[in-house]
């Protein structure tokens, strides 16, 4: 396969073996609107020809603050093809989090996407001494609009933007990602062109497609692992088209009928949820066979099954699962999920109903894949699937997953000590990551290193297999188990607010109008308490949860409770929510 050498090179690659019609689409006033391979490129040379004009030096950081959109994309090309550095920073963060990252950064210009995001960088520049300037995307009153970078061009003639590409080599600085830690400040991840780049063609036999593909995005590109699948899209072909938003994924996806697309867990739970919900709409022998289905799905192998099974799964297939397909487009190949751990449970049935998804694994740090199941090399369920060729993996004495590979960062910028802490001088990266292979093949995540806790017991839990299995039921949306020293495991839930609600009119019980009244409604804790205890049944007596306190808010982002990509902050979800971890242990 002829590889490029810097992520700026893909779309000229493109552009010369499969020029696309529809490079990026996005729906704009009900209707979507293409820009073809040649625009792309024509505006992100216009870019880099307006940065240079406006002072832009190699090495310069500039801020990315917006959604997923083209312009944030063309953006991308445009700094890169100049030697600056593209730092993308996630729109909904806290002032605090901004504040660092740019002093930090010493970002010297942002664009951001509309003007919330606008009077956001503006409302705090005051204190950002390095920002020069900020540019909008959007249309805003008062705010300089990024179409004015192209409007310097004219001063630049594509020559100089040549010989800027020219000295970038391969192993050059191409992006800082801060990284939304669970803990302190946010580092920034220095990447290089050959990070990212080998983590797209260590990737690309993975992805089912080809040049007449359709790709739906939606996870945050200024995520690694969403914006190096923009690259390997770019590098395959694919036409990608923007969501417009989370609430209208569904109309997207019926509309694109996309062959591949990116999800978080979280998103693949509503699905299951909705599609469950639809089922139990059903009345009769079509509820039945709906149901039966999903037991036949749930009992799926690839391999190994007799006659008699697959027999019941052509039918469920031919009756049920069909319409499952029809829903999500009709048209998909697979669904690829990162960043958290996926049930297997929806892994196996989702396999099922023919719709694969393919469970990866890695860290900013890594670029992001270390690992991911895929159907040319198997899927086992309960894994992340095998190791990326060029990816090596060892492990510690305590289970800690360390990864050597071309992958791997180059460092925290001005963090030299944090970056000793977890990157050896050979080259092997620390994840704090538990797991361990099974079968010599496939990669299984046990736990956070710094999750693990014990109870004053001496008894060790490892909450986010726990929490993982609590969270199949339909009453709960989030779980998050504590106990760390105490003498037991507890549980702070959210449940499933609408789901219970149903239950309530089903079941004639009125539970209020609001969250709250809801949560503290007898029957609904003690419908929690019997799901908790049936869940209670697959694990030790000293793993078993003895208590718990249902919450009217779920956990979010702006509150500092998770991160941008739903990890637990769990030290500030314990502070924010101390009264009732008082509760439960009685303090």
């Amino acid at each position: 396969m002829e590889k490029q050498k810097r992520l700026f090179d893909i779309p000229y690659y493109q552009l010369e073996k499969f020029p696309q019609e529809t490079m990026f689409s996005t729906k704009r006033d009900g209707k979507w609107d293409a820009v073809s391979t040649k625009e792309f490129l024509e505006k992100a040379n216009l870019i880099s020809r307006g940065l240079i004009a406006l002072g832009v030096q190699p090495g310069d950081k500039i801020g990315l603050v917006s959604g997923n959109r083209v312009e944030w994309n063309i953006m991308d090309i445009g700094i890169q093809q100049t030697g600056a550095i593209g730092v993308p920073i996630y729109p909904n963060i806290s002032t605090k989090d901004y504040k660092y990252i740019f002093g930090d950064a010493d970002i010297k210009m942002c664009c951001t996407g509309d003007k919330e995001l606008y009077d956001k960088i503006i409302g705090i520049k005051s204190e950002l001494p390095t920002l020069q300037k900020v540019y909008s995307f959007d249309k805003v009153e008062g705010a300089s609009h990024w179409t004015e970078i192209i409007d310097q061009a004219d001063q630049v003639d594509i020559s100089e933007v040549e010989k800027r590409k020219a000295v970038i080599k391969n192993e050059d600085l191409a992006t800082m990602i801060y990284t939304s830690g669970t803990t302190g400040n946010p580092k920034g991840v220095m990447l290089s062109h050959n990070n990212i780049l080998s983590n797209v063609y260590g990737s690309y036999p993975r992805i089912p497609g080809d040049s007449n593909s359709r790709s739906l995005t939606f996870l945050p590109v200024c995520h690694v692992y969403e914006r190096m699948l923009h690259y390997l899209y770019m590098r395959a072909g694919f036409s990608i088209h923007f969501a417009e938003s989370l609430e209208t994924i569904g109309e997207n996806i019926k509309e694109v009928k996309p062959h591949v697309f990116t999800a978080v867990p979280r998103l693949i739970e509503k699905v299951y949820e909705k599609i469950i919900s639809k089922g139990d709409e059903l009345t009769g022998i079509k509820k039945a066979l709906f149901f039966w289905a999903v037991s036949v799905g749930e009992e799926f192998e690839q391999e190994g099954k007799s006659g008699w099974y697959k027999l019941k799964l052509k039918i469920a297939r031919k009756l049920i699962f069909s319409k499952w397909q029809e829903a999500l487009g009709g048209e998909v190949l697979a669904i690829a999920s990162g960043a958290a751990a996926l049930q297997p449970r929806l892994a196996r049935i989702f396999l099922a109903a023919e719709i694969p998804i393919l469970e990866g694994y890695g860290l900013t740090e890594t670029s992001p894949v270390i690992s991911v199941n895929c159907m040319k090399n198997g899927i086992m369920f309960g894994t992340v699937g095998t190791l990326l060729d060029n990816v090596e993996v060892k492990f510690a004495e305590d289970g800690e997953i360390i990864v050597r590979g071309p992958n791997v960062m180059m460092g925290y910028y001005n963090q030299p000590e944090k970056t000793a802490e977890v990157l050896t001088e050979d080259g092997w990266f620390h994840t704090g990551d538990i797991g361990e292979m099974i079968d010599g093949k496939f990669l299984k995540i046990t736990d956070r290193k710094k999750e693990i806790f014990k109870t004053s017991g001496g008894k060790y839990i490892i909450p986010q297999m726990m929490e993982n299995k609590f969270k199949e039921s339909r009453f709960i949306e989030q779980f998050m188990v504590i106990g760390e020293g105490q003498k037991h495991p507890a549980a702070l839930v959210i449940p499933s607010y609408d789901f219970l609600r149903e239950w309530a009119v089903r079941k004639g019980i009125k539970v209020g109008t609001t969250n709250k009244e809801l949560v503290e409604h007898p029957a609904v804790i003690d419908r929690i308490n019997q799901e908790i205890e049936e869940y209670n049944k697959l694990f030790g007596s000293f793993e078993r949860i003895k208590k718990f306190e249902l919450l009217p808010e779920e956990f979010s982002v702006e509150k500092g409770e998770i991160t941008p990509t739903l990890k637990f902050k769990r030290k500030k979800i314990m502070e924010i929510h101390k009264d009732k971890v008082d509760k439960i242990y009685g303090v």
